[in-house]
């Protein structure tokens, strides 16, 4: 038994070399898609097999079909009237183009060759890949021309296209750390609070952790915790929907103190609740359970 109609999404990402495909595949991955590169068409009806398999979770899938598999290239033709039989498959073709000028500026820039290229004449090689490729531009449900786009302007015509009504692909992931187990590697911006009152000195309070309301309630009382986080609200406010602009799907911030018991796990809970009106938020206390380790 398959899946119901319509619950799998299939998206074929084609067109000219040169013209973005590597981004846009990246774009679909930060989608939640699950992304092939240079599947050949051959292979397709095997791999629907795979997809329909009732015990198969994956929903969202975009494969890149391109002339670097052209002894398949044949075939894909026919690969695409056998989606279009497939009713319980939400299909559909992303043709991404370019001016031939622009084409060949992105070859000399990368210094690579192009597939169909032949003794060493690029622009022949550009144009044999459009006289081969026209057909199937015109089966494609969406062209996009990316001689004047960046590579961030193309996920961003992506990622506006394609993203679900209420999806939110953009979070950001508030981490609470101990300086003496060494810096989070993934961190983008990471914030040091060991200048705050530690409740690690108050008998009561050592051996809980900031996830306990009086151990919150005592890193939050003081005056410099209150500027502190009026301070770095401000830049956060500022800073955070730069990085969405600039096309970053994940934004990672860790708080440190000096064990991450204490107070950068109350200052990543309370960031995290400040934030999430602005975007997804999620909190994560990397070394909580250090402590009760090491004992």
């Amino acid at each position: 038994m398959g899946k119901n109609d319509n619950e799998t999404k299939l998206v074929i990402i084609t067109g000219m070399s040169g013209a973005g495909k590597t981004v846009a595949m990246q774009s679909f991955e930060d989608l939640g898609y699950y992304c092939v590169d240079n599947l050949p068409p051959a292979l397709l009806p095997k791999f629907l097999e795979l997809m329909r398999d009732s015990t198969n979770t994956i929903c969202k899938v975009a494969l890149v079909m391109d002339l670097r598999g052209r002894e398949f290239f044949d075939s894909l033709f026919q690969a695409l009237d056998l989606l279009d039989k497939e009713e319980w498959l939400n299909q559909h073709v992303l043709f991404l183009d370019a001016k031939d000028s622009s084409l060949v500026s992105r070859y000399k820039e990368t210094r690579r060759s192009h597939p169909l290229e032949q003794g060493g004449l690029l622009l022949k090689g550009i144009h044999k890949e459009r006289e081969l490729l026209d057909p199937l531009r015109g089966r494609a449900q969406q062209t996009i021309d990316t001689t004047e786009l960046k590579p961030r302007e193309l996920r961003e015509i992506i990622l506006k296209k394609y993203t679900e009504e209420k999806q939110e692909i953009f979070s950001v992931h508030f981490v609470s750390f101990g300086f003496k187990y060494g810096l989070p590697i993934d961190a983008d911006l990471v914030f040091d609070v060991r200048f705050l009152p530690n409740p690690h000195y108050v008998s009561s309070l050592k051996p809980l952790t900031g996830l306990n309301p009086d151990v919150a309630a005592y890193v939050m009382k003081w005056q410099d915790t209150q500027k502190f986080i009026e301070k770095l609200q401000d830049l956060l406010e500022f800073m955070i929907p730069q990085y969405k602009k600039e096309g970053k799907s994940q934004l990672f911030i860790a708080i440190g103190c000096t064990g991450g018991q204490h107070r950068s796990v109350t200052l990543t809970e309370h960031f995290t609740r400040a934030f999430s009106d602005l975007c997804v938020t999620h909190a994560s206390h990397r070394d909580i359970e250090k402590r009760k380790k090491n004992k």
